[in-house]
């Protein structure tokens, strides 16, 4: 199979505005993934080449990118699931809605702000068990938010986010996810901080229901039911 790539490029040393780089790889297998097919292009066609990966197997959520249209892990991405035949046409270019910094390198700054300030983490100032055990809890309180685990920080929720583009004070779909899954953990004592986070001028209201977060997300999170509920939090004040 012959794949050929079409490749938002740019160099903030060189060029004033981005371009579109082709290239023709040949003797490409339906099981490869597109992190593959743009190691193929840095390796043997064009060094220059700028890209975040890490540990290509889906975890580390570092190469998000813009696929044929859509938001995508690039390292979970075959070339199977983006057409057939013996020519298949992929086009790549960096997420949307942050700042690119070289060809698909975007400054993830912005996002993490953002995720920052929902205060993702565990807060409990309550003497541990006396019997030395950690804080324990039901399965039935641990189904309430183990959904919103999966989280893996790859921003392609957020940038599928038609709010997000339009500004980005949003806090964006990610940040929302992260603030549920402390929000609804029964062992956390501060969701009232998170909820005047994610309830203010550009929290969850600025969210129109329109899925993208969720058809984007590679960990399948039910990220506008996680939206939904922690709007009725604040509409309802009972968690």
């Amino acid at each position: 199979m012959q794949a050929q790539l079409r490749i938002r490029r740019y160099n903030p040393e060189k060029d004033s505005a981005g371009y579109w780089g082709e290239y023709t790889l040949n003797d490409v297998n339906s099981n490869d993934s597109v992190l593959d097919l743009l190691h193929r292009v840095k390796w043997e066609i064009d060094g220059t080449l700028s890209l975040r990966r890490s540990c290509a197997h889906g975890v580390c959520g570092s190469d998000a990118m813009r696929i044929n249209g859509a938001n995508m892990l690039a390292c979970k991405t075959l070339v199977s699931r983006l057409g057939d035949g013996d020519s298949i046409k992929i086009q790549i270019e960096p997420i949307l809605g942050l700042k690119v910094i070289k060809d698909l390198i975007v400054d993830m700054e912005p996002f993490m702000d953002h995720y920052k300030s929902v205060m993702p983490y565990f807060i409990n100032d309550d003497p541990p068990p006396e019997d030395g055990r950690e804080r324990l809890q039901s399965q039935e309180d641990r189904a309430r938010f183990d959904d919103t685990t999966k989280c893996i920080l790859c921003a392609a929720c957020t940038t599928s986010c038609p709010s997000f583009w339009a500004n980005d004070k949003y806090v964006g779909p990610a940040a929302v996810v992260n603030a549920h899954r402390f929000i609804f953990d029964s062992r956390d004592k501060a969701p009232e901080k998170r909820l005047a986070v994610v309830g203010d001028t550009f929290g969850v209201w600025r969210c129109r229901t329109n899925f993208n977060c969720t058809n984007a997300c590679p960990r399948e999170i039910e990220i506008t039911k996680a939206i939904a509920e922690v709007k009725n939090v604040l509409y309802t004040g009972e968690i």
